[in-house]
């Protein structure tokens, strides 16, 4: 094997960089190219995107954001914004060296900690966070078989659904969907993304960023954006109106998502990141979906130990509370000024 080079990826690379990616069993969505904009565009913040080379091409990738914040900390990490990332590479020699060039930069720029998302482990002897898990199920070929697959009660919800008259629309813009999302970031008590982060991931992704909306009489009740990589299917953000849950509307909401992935030929659906123990934990295991823990590792250097920047931490529940009784324009102003420190 000719020797392997590691060097920052460049805007020449990005055809190389997806190709790789759609050909590198590790690699997933959150690995390509244009995540680098996203974040660069949207956040504001410093990517570092790296590559292992030699002359036969590209032999291993590793996308690098860098957070930094007075409060929250100085962070790199792969992939912020993202639930899975880290290293996709071909042998394990280019696996070493970008993780030592990861590691080199970390140092450099002087970060409190260095962060890896996989759903492989690399680092068994790295302090890791063991708080979320991903849920991914095979789609079936045959239609029925996919509702048959879905647990008794849960089924009957989809049924409820479509005899309440929903009906699902594909939507050419974020804009019906980011009135819904908003809406049910604030009742939750959460800083919603900005409009500009979502208009970015539909213009980038093009068709492989997909708007559902859920509809009764006109009106828009549930909304997700989906993801598409290879033969899999990631609903990945997604909101409900107040009015939604009288109507299973979010279970007929994804019923409408697998119907028309199977239809499709997608191969598998992947049901995306919760914490233990939280209501979307238990939504999707009623699906019949299994949880696999993910492995997020962390190089501490600055830090004492690892961060605890979720949710679910007792520190934020004042917060949490406070933001659920601010005006609608008034959170979706804040909202993107906060969140983006929490990738």
């Amino acid at each position: 094997m000719t020797e392997l080079t590691v060097r920052p990826m460049t805007a020449a690379d990005d055809s190389a960089w997806d190709a790789f990616v759609a050909i590198c069993p590790q690699a997933t969505f959150f690995h390509r190219a244009g995540w680098k904009k996203i974040i660069e565009e949207a956040f504001g913040h410093r990517t570092h995107f790296l590559l292992a080379e030699n002359a036969q091409g590209i032999q291993g990738i590793l996308p690098l954001a860098e957070i930094r914040h007075f409060y929250f900390g100085h962070a790199l990490s792969s992939l912020p914004f993202c639930v899975y990332g880290g290293i996709a590479a071909l042998s394990p020699e280019a696996t070493r060296q970008l993780d030592q060039a990861a590691q080199d930069l970390a140092v450099r720029l002087k970060v409190d900690h260095l962060e890896y998302r996989q759903r492989h482990s690399l680092h068994l002897d790295w302090p890791r966070k063991e708080l979320y898990v991903t849920f991914r199920r095979d789609i079936d070929p045959d239609l029925e078989q996919n509702m048959k697959n879905i647990p008794r009660k849960q089924r009957a919800m989809v049924r409820s659904g479509i005899k309440n008259g929903l009906v699902s629309e594909i939507d050419d813009t974020v804009h019906r969907f980011y009135q819904v999302f908003a809406d049910n970031m604030l009742r939750h008590g959460t800083p919603t993304f900005s409009y500009h982060y979502f208009a970015l991931l539909k213009s980038t992704f093009g068709q492989d960023c997909e708007v559902l909306s859920v509809l009764k009489d006109q009106q828009v009740v549930s909304s997700v954006l989906t993801f598409y990589f290879r033969d899999e299917v990631l609903p990945y953000y997604a909101g409900d109106t107040l009015a939604a849950r009288n109507l299973a509307a979010n279970d007929f909401k994804y019923w409408e998502l697998l119907r028309r992935s199977c239809e499709g030929g997608y191969r598998v659906f992947d049901y995306g990141r919760s914490k233990l123990g939280t209501g979307s934990y238990h939504f999707k295991k009623n699906w019949g979906f299994e949880p696999t823990p993910l492995h997020y590792e962390y190089r501490l250097y600055g830090a004492a130990e690892v961060p605890d920047q979720n949710p679910l931490n007792p520190k934020y529940q004042f917060f949490i509370k406070a933001w659920r009784h601010l005006p609608m324009p008034v959170a979706n102003w804040l909202g993107p000024q906060l969140v983006k420190y929490l990738g």
